[in-house]
């Protein structure tokens, strides 16, 4: 019998050396304290995994074999959770953080009920207008591009202003209103040909694959975000594998091709690091005759890391980075009628870049409290110089430059103390020093003007605090100040914001928010130079005030059953002080983001107005049973006033969104460890308005010019598009790789959406140019 049994020890020992390992850390969801002894049950495996989380807070669950998994995490005196569908490859380790929250009721014994809430914020102030987002989602949905950006725009009140780019329209707001920040720290535009003041771009330079679980705020946001009025990205960067090394390779239509590596530093510290790089490939599009909205080819590359240093004497110390340059040559000989950037009569030629290094540091002072800093420096910048072909002549002349280049100084900390399980508070500061060399100018009649000339410094100062109660099971209460502080012309605002979650029996939830929000203006607004009459050049938009909104929100929630939900939200955001011109006219700093580049306007004043106000619906069935669907739908309206007193449409007033988006998966072989997936994406969204051309004077002066008195009382035709996608996911366990590959089709009914209409000075004549039509996306990814 002896050996029979070393046989069989053997078979089982191989067969969980073949698994794959489940790993992270336990902590309070509050005081990031580690929990030791937390128990951890690996439920969808017969007979079920555990294990316990160590002195650390850390565990292990090895021979874990590829497919989908459930977690269950118990802690005496806190609220268990399950973590449904945790997806297991063979090519990589799965990391988990998991944060428990300490229970208001204390019992003797642990029972545990419905699953987590799966887009819980990470960040749990954020109790209203937000939801987590992970990795695979963003990789999931199709027409995606694994862009963040893109993604969001599947959520309710939330829209993609052109296929070109990826600003995202939220509740009617320009796209100018959204903050990024990242590990705490607001970050220049994270975007390939980024230029300053705007938050979008054709190619998102965030590595998705560095991601962790982040937050999506579209409203009424806590005390601790300023400075935005529309939305924030909060971006957590994970940090690399600290037992073994692993290795991923990638190549995508947009992302280009991708390596990245990731590994322990010291495993008695727990270090380690990841990193990654990546190099555009979209000349194999060109190649393939696919339109990617330009006949030109734009070269982009960047690099994305993250070292982890661990748990130290001192603390817990960790160093990020992002770097990325981005050009592109737009030439009068190539261009084609349907061109989305590039003029048939000039040349340009555009270049960016971006640099971001930053220190991360958290230290627990007790079982209580914990000091959280971030120092950040950042550096972005672009040029766009034009040279254009004079009518009758084959020399070139340049008539306009751009050289912009902002350094950013960061500096955030936090005191976070939880007083007791039901009471939270958390005060801050935020310190933002920027170095702008900003520089601008064109040519009018061969004479040049100086369109905005700044080098110099400007500092915004922001502190908050915030308290979070819940003085019982059923009800959670948050209320925070924020103030903020511009030096460049002494502007000052106080924020009050308040929430409150009311949990109801049977799985409901109603939510009510509200917050004032200041936001700067754009750079380009404030330092652009207006000509006076004596021919001196004066930067009349300096005193212009923030732009501010009011925000209420009411929301409902319902749970049904463990993988469904039902969600509606109507919200009210009153825009106040307005910036627009003291002469007579339509303009509103709200319409900026519209178009390229920012309109060259002076004489601001805070005397205009606007409101965004709307209904949405999500119904949502998680992933489980090897689908998904989310249905969004969203109705508003948005509106403002310029100087002229007449109240207008704005740009981004789409009047309603509605998208539907689901996918399955099919597995297959032995042991169900690989899968054929099916994603699908229908959106359909109202016509964007827009200021008709006036043909008859553009002829006569020969350029563009619009109706000016009838701006935005045109729209386009609706939206349509349909995405489909499929995919296989491959796992070798005894060779431990995993790989993916996928064939996204875009808009595959090649539906023609107006991108813009414009005036074309060689036909004399009104174009209309399309968005992106059929496309297909395609990446393949293998891990090892």
């Amino acid at each position: 019998m002896r050996l029979p049994s070393i046989l069989v020890i053997c078979l089982l020992t191989s067969f969980y050396l073949q698994g794959q390992v489940i790993k992270g850390i336990v902590t309070d969801r509050l005081t990031e304290l580690p929990l030791i002894g937390a128990n951890l049950v690996l439920t969808s495996v017969d007979p079920p995994l555990g294990t316990v989380s160590d002195q650390d807070g850390r565990f292990n669950l090895a021979g874990v074999l590829p497919g989908r998994h459930n977690l269950q995490i118990t802690y005496l005196g806190y609220d268990p959770i399950n973590l449904p569908n945790i997806l297991v490859t063979s090519g990589k380790d799965v990391v988990l953080e998991v944060g428990l929250e300490e229970a208001l009721i204390k019992m003797d014994e642990v029972v545990v009920s419905a699953s987590v809430e799966k887009d819980k914020p990470g960040n749990e102030m954020a109790t209203i207008s937000s939801r987590m987002f992970t990795l695979e989602e963003v990789t999931r949905y199709s027409g995606g591009r694994n862009d963040a950006s893109r993604m969001a725009a599947n959520f309710a009140g939330v829209n993609i202003a052109d296929d070109s780019r990826n600003d995202i329209v939220i509740r009617g707001n320009s796209p100018t209103g959204v903050l990024w920040r990242m590990e705490g720290i607001p970050i220049p535009n994270p975007n390939h040909f980024a230029t300053l003041g705007t938050t979008g771009g054709p190619v998102s330079a965030l590595n998705t694959n560095l991601l962790k679980n982040s937050d999506f705020m579209t409203s009424a946001f806590p005390a601790e975000y300023g400075n935005a009025n529309a939305g924030v990205f909060d971006i957590q960067l994970r940090s690399g594998n600290r037992d073994k090394f692993e290795f991923t390779g990638q190549l995508a239509a947009f992302s280009g091709l991708e390596f990245m590596a990731e590994g322990p530093i010291s495993k008695e510290r727990g270090s380690s690091f990841v990193a990654s790089y990546r190099h555009s490939f979209v000349e194999l599009a060109h190649a393939a005759g696919l339109n990617v909205g330009t006949a030109a080819t734009p070269n982009y590359k960047d690099l994305t890391f993250k070292i982890d240093l661990g748990r130290t004497k001192t603390g817990k110390w960790s160093v990020f980075g992002l770097g990325a340059t981005s050009d592109i040559d737009f030439l009068a000989e190539d261009v084609e009628d349907d061109d989305f950037f590039a003029e048939q009569d000039e040349d340009s030629y555009a270049t960016s870049l971006i640099g971001l290094l930053g220190i991360n540091h958290s230290i627990l002072l007790n079982n209580r409290s914990y000091i959280k800093t971030t120092v950040g420096f950042s550096t972005s910048g672009n040029t766009f110089d034009v040279d254009e072909y004079a009518e009758g002549l084959t020399e070139k002349d340049r008539v306009f430059e751009i050289d912009d280049q902002n350094t950013r100084i960061s500096l955030s900390s936090f005191l976070n103390t939880k007083i007791d399980a039901g009471l939270n508070i958390r005060s801050g500061i935020l310190y933002e020093r920027f170095s702008l060399n900003a520089f601008s100018r064109d040519k009018d009649d061969g004479i040049w003007r100086t369109v905005r000339n700044f080098n110099d410094h400007l500092q915004l100062f922001q502190a908050y605090t915030q308290t979070q109660w819940k003085p019982n099971r059923h009800l959670t209460l948050n209320a925070g100040l924020h103030v903020q502080y511009l030096d460049l012309n002494s502007d000052f605002a106080i924020e009050p914001r308040a929430a409150i979650n009311w949990h109801l029996d049977g799985g409901q939830q109603i939510n009510l928010g509200f917050g004032i929000h200041n936001q700067m203006l754009p750079l380009p607004i404030y330092i652009f130079e207006t000509g006076l009459p004596d021919g001196t050049f004066s930067r009349t938009n300096v005193d212009a005030s923030f732009l501010k909104s009011a925000h209420c929100v009411l929301g409902y929630d319902k749970r049904l059953g463990n993988d469904w939900r039902l969600k509606t939200e109507v919200y009210y955001q009153d825009l106040i002080d307005v910036p627009v011109e003291q002469e007579i006219s339509s303009f509103s700093i709200l319409n900026v983001g519209a178009d390229f580049g920012f309109p060259e306007v002076g004489f601001l004043q805070n005397t205009g107005s606007g409101a965004n106000y709307g209904a949405e619906l999500t119904i949502e069935k998680f992933f489980s049973s090897n689908y998904y669907l989310l249905t969004t739908g969203s109705l508003f309206q948005s509106k403002y006033t310029g100087s002229d007193g007449i109240e207008r449409n704005t740009a981004f007033n789409n009047n309603y969104i509605y998208n539907i988006l689901g996918g399955k998966e099919f597995l297959f072989s032995k042991e169900k460890q690989n899968a054929i997936t099916f994603d699908f994406k229908f959106t359909v969204a109202g016509g964007r308005y827009y200021t008709p051309i006036d043909l008859e004077t553009s002829i006569r002066e020969n350029r563009e010019v619009r109706f000016e008195e009838k701006a935005y009382s045109e729209r386009f035709d609706p939206y349509l598009r349909l995405d489909l996608k499929f995919g296989y996911r491959l796992n070798n366990s005894e060779k431990g790789i995993s790989q993916q590959f996928f064939l996204d089709f875009q808009n595959i009914t090649n539906r023609e959406n107006v991108f813009v209409r414009r005036y074309n000075t060689s036909t004399k004549r009104v174009d209309t140019i399309y968005q992106i039509g059929f496309f297909p996306d395609v990446l393949y990814r293998i891990q090892f």
